[in-house]
């Protein structure tokens, strides 16, 4: 949920000639870009090595070898899947596809694996089967609908996913035998969004996550053969009872037993192991703080790995299954770890780790050896992804703030500071985060580096409230009708700036994605007198527009975080909310980033916040990628992206170039 995948298009180009120099840039094919001056080549050659940082992610053990990973990186085009026979060992690649591959997952018992990728970020994605000695992957779903969630049976012979292929909307669980083309059934048709989360480990059941909101789900045991349904977590029957989260769901190695993570009777998302002959409930992570982000159990059923957002931060811990007692184990360097998994048979976990000063690459450590007191390293490294020649060790630091806001309350926030002294205060970028119920968490900037770096700007990464990681009840906080306390927190934010010595209240900036996209168009419109200039990408201008035409399976869901625009008040309370109805009030320079193929935020919400900019006779720039959805993935893409951005922050920001 949480990154948007980095990838490279082979688009034809087009040469255009740069005023400024005379020298030509590249500009993709693929892009339609109004208002945007030509890229001095000089400025593409100085990007180059920070657009050729690389990363690669564990995508899990391959069983049929003693000691063998998946991992996604990006080598050439897109990222792709590649095996790794062992830790450092050359990347194999086994998928080509031009598109981005988003996740792998291994055959259990098979020298294959299951792939999921979409085609022109329209997240319609495709399930196909690959061999992993070679040949044409074989696509197993319809080419056209979305399908999600996809999970092995223990021996590998059946695959349940999701699909709204019925009807576009509703995501029902399906069933395949991919040694026999002509099997696939519906098992279960739903209203809403179900998830596949784990089957059991005689095969015959599975255990399912119906998800209404980040703050409302419910788990299901489903027997395969009869479609029978059990409810584990059972549902609020009075709507004034507070809702219930519970997801991630695994079943025990016994059989007798389902873990998943809850926020019943706590601010956080804690580690539960439900009895299924008595229904009896145990808390295996009742005194840690923190949210549960993800776990796995050891085969033999004695470990559960556990990794917990620790105010952003990824902090592991291991338990013994059977009486949750926390076990010592060595800590990975401070960062972010995702993807846990246990290696079949063994103690040992894989992993991708990332930090501040290290791109994201696959690790793993084998619990039995992470004794500190044995004098070797416990991690071991089976990627060494490539950085563009940078020295990431002088890549800065994030510093954890926490800033008043107008009711009191501390909004945590991530500073990124240029390294070295500066006697004269430096400019500002607010990048928000989108969701709204995501979390800005220290990782590795990647290409944003390059502003801090290259051009010493303070890069401010703001966790207003509705964002996750700090419990349920910071979550709620934007709901409804109190979704402008959030750009509120941004109003805090300046003032903030404005106290601060080394920072400099004159050029201050706002950028934001997704719904940070609303929130940099509304700060654009509410605080626009206090900052030089806004970036906008596949932002949402009109919340009533966009309920009405993002994609029919999401909009219930849109719906349980911002309002029913059905209802004639609320309707009218999301009208006077959305920036479009404010939009007179942008007097500084803009830029729009979309893509045409969006299924969430469509490319409406952009054609008319920008036809409505236009009017106010103010600097537009307006860049749309042709191929692209949610997000720029395809590199070339992302390569002119990054410098309309950086020529646009000299030119508004820095007060470079007139």
């Amino acid at each position: 949920m949480r990154r948007t995948l980095f990838c490279l298009s082979l688009a034809v180009l087009q040469f255009v000639s740069d005023p400024a120099s005379g020298q030509t840039t590249a500009v993709p094919d693929s892009i339609r870009a109004e208002g945007a001056p030509a890229i001095p080549a000089s400025l593409s050659a100085a990007l180059n090595r920070y657009q050729n940082i690389r990363s690669a992610s564990f995508q899990g053990w391959d069983d049929t070898k003693p000691r063998a990973v998946y991992v996604a990186t990006r080598f050439a085009d897109t990222p792709q899947i590649h095996h790794v026979a062992r830790p450092g060992a050359t990347r194999r690649q086994l998928t080509f596809s031009a598109e981005r591959v988003l996740e792998a997952k291994p055959r259990p018992k098979h020298d294959q694996f299951l792939f999921m990728a979409d085609e022109g970020g329209a997240e319609n994605y495709q399930l196909f089967l690959q061999d992993r000695t070679g040949g044409e992957p074989r696509r197993l779903t319809d080419g056209k609908s979305r399908n999600t969630s996809p999970s092995w049976s223990p021996s590998g012979e059946l695959l349940a996913w999701s699909s709204n292929a019925r009807n576009g909307r509703d995501m029902d669980l399906h069933l395949a035998a991919p040694a026999d083309p002509n099997f696939h059934r519906i098992f279960k048709e739903v209203a809403g969004q179900w998830n596949v989360a784990d089957w059991s480990p005689d095969g015959r059941g599975l255990v399912a996550e119906e998800y209404l909101s980040i703050a409302e789900s419910y788990l299901h045991v489903i027997d395969v053969a009869t479609s029978q349904v059990r409810t584990i977590t059972p549902r609020r029957t009075d709507p004034k009872e507070p809702p219930v989260a519970a997801g991630d769901a695994r079943w025990s190695k016994d059989g007798r037993s389902i873990y998943y993570t809850s926020d019943k009777g706590s601010e956080f998302r804690r580690l539960a192991r439900y009895d299924l002959s008595t229904a009896a409930e145990t808390w295996l992570t009742a005194d840690v703080p923190w949210d549960v982000e993800g776990y796995d159990l050891s085969d033999d059923g004695t470990l559960v790995a556990v990794v917990f957002n620790e105010d952003g931060l990824s902090g592991l811990r291991v338990y013994l299954a059977a009486t949750g007692q926390q076990r010592d184990v060595h800590k990975p360097p401070a960062g972010q770890i995702s993807g846990v998994e246990f290696r079949a048979d063994s103690h040992e976990i894989g992993f991708t780790l990332s930090s501040a000063q290290a791109s994201s690459d696959v690790f793993s450590m084998d619990l039995d050896k992470s004794d500190p007191l044995m004098n070797v390293s416990p991690l071991e490294r089976w990627t060494e992804s490539e950085t563009g020649g940078l020295d990431v060790s002088a890549f800065v630091e994030p510093e954890l703030i926490r800033y008043p806001t107008f009711d009191g309350k501390k909004i945590p926030a991530f500073v990124y500071r240029p390294a070295g002294r500066s006697d004269a205060p430096r400019p500002v970028l607010i990048q928000i985060h989108g969701g709204p119920e995501a979390q800005y968490r220290p990782g590795f900037l990647g290409r944003l580096n390059y502003l801090v770096n290259e051009l010493g700007i303070v890069v401010i990464m703001p966790n207003v409230r509705g964002s996750a990681g700090y419990g349920k009840s910071y979550l709620k906080l934007d709901d409804g009708v109190l979704r402008e306390d959030a750009v509120k927190d941004i109003g805090a934010l300046l003032d903030w700036i404005a106290a601060q010595p080394y920072l400099d209240k004159n050029r201050v900036a706002v950028s934001g994605g997704s719904y940070g996209g609303f929130m940099s168009l509304a700060v654009q419109t509410t605080y626009n007198d206090r900052i030089k200039a806004g970036i906008d990408v596949v932002g949402i201008s009109n919340f009533v527009t966009f309920l009405k035409n993002t994609q029919d399976y999401r909009r219930d869901l849109r719906r349980a975080e911002y309002g029913d625009e059905r209802d004639p008040k609320i309707r009218e309370f999301l009208e006077h909310i959305s920036p479009l109805a404010h939009v007179a009030k942008i007097r500084t320079p803009i830029l729009v980033v979309q893509g045409r193929n969006d299924p969430r935020v469509p490319l409406s919400e952009s054609e008319q916040v920008v036809a409505a900019v236009k009017k106010n006779e103010v600097p537009v720039w307006y860049v749309v990628g042709r191929n692209e959805g949610h997000g720029f993935a395809k590199k070339v893409n992302q390569d002119y992206l990054q410098a309309v951005e950086v020529l646009f922050l000299r030119k508004f920001l820095l007060g470079e170039g007139g």
